[in-house]
């Protein structure tokens, strides 16, 4: 039988563990996203040529450092910085583990799509507050979030989308969540039932956080 619901309902408990570890990653990636990625983003637009904090040395770096970690595969990325791993929880498996190399990759990831956001502002708005006086910090603060709190909106969603896709990858190298389960109930037992309700959880959770991130979206739009 290519469905079983008696063999979903023995391993309910492991489904609903490794659910839990799924969005405890997530969540952990995303608030590390927003607290860094967040203002590395604004860092990689002001600094840039014609703005009002352009300053190059700060620009190539960053965006160096940025684009290299976004170049790397993400199962690469998580055995790569394994040491880093353990240095600050302590050991290479599990969620909590997994979430420290999701956290990694998500920074830069999310650091663009602020960077892009911002650069749709229209840049009149933003000489216009220069003209009257304001500082940099007012210009980020009351301008440039604000004008783009909606693109940024849907960086968050986006960003939140690709964290459940390497959350599941995280899997194969002992990260836990869902990934784990259709790995181990899923591909090496060869049961479709698991593999087949991995991949619907993991659908149900792209449209749900997609659903959420697009009404967000549209709330705070000003157009």
């Amino acid at each position: 039988m290519l469905f079983d619901v008696d063999r979903i309902v023995e391993l309910l408990p492991e489904m609903t563990q490794a659910f839990g570890e799924t969005i405890y990653m997530i969540g952990i990636a995303l608030l590390v996203a927003l607290i860094i990625g967040l203002p590395l983003g604004i860092i990689l637009f002001v600094t840039d040529k014609g703005l009002f904090l352009e300053n190059k040395p700060i620009k190539s770096v960053l965006g160096f450092v940025v684009n290299v970690i976004r170049s790397i595969p993400f199962i690469i990325l998580m055995v790569a910085i394994t040491p880093f791993t353990k240095l600050i929880v302590g050991n290479s498996i599990g969620p909590t583990a997994a979430s420290v190399a999701l956290s990694v990759a998500a920074i830069p990831f999310f650091a663009r799509i602020v960077e892009t956001s911002l650069r749709e502002i229209d840049k009149g708005v933003i000489e216009a507050a220069i003209a009257v006086g304001a500082t940099p910090w007012m210009i980020i603060k009351d301008v440039l979030l604000p004008e783009a709190k909606s693109s940024i909106i849907q960086g968050i969603t986006l960003t939140v989308i690709s964290l459940v896709a390497y959350s599941a990858m995280a899997g194969f190298v002992g990260g836990g969540g869902i990934g784990d389960l259709a790995i181990r109930f899923g591909y090496y037992r060869y049961d479709n039932t698991i593999m087949i309700l991995t991949v619907v959880i993991l659908l149900l959770l792209v449209q749900i956080f997609q659903w959420i991130g697009d009404k967000a979206a549209k709330a705070v739009d000003k157009s």
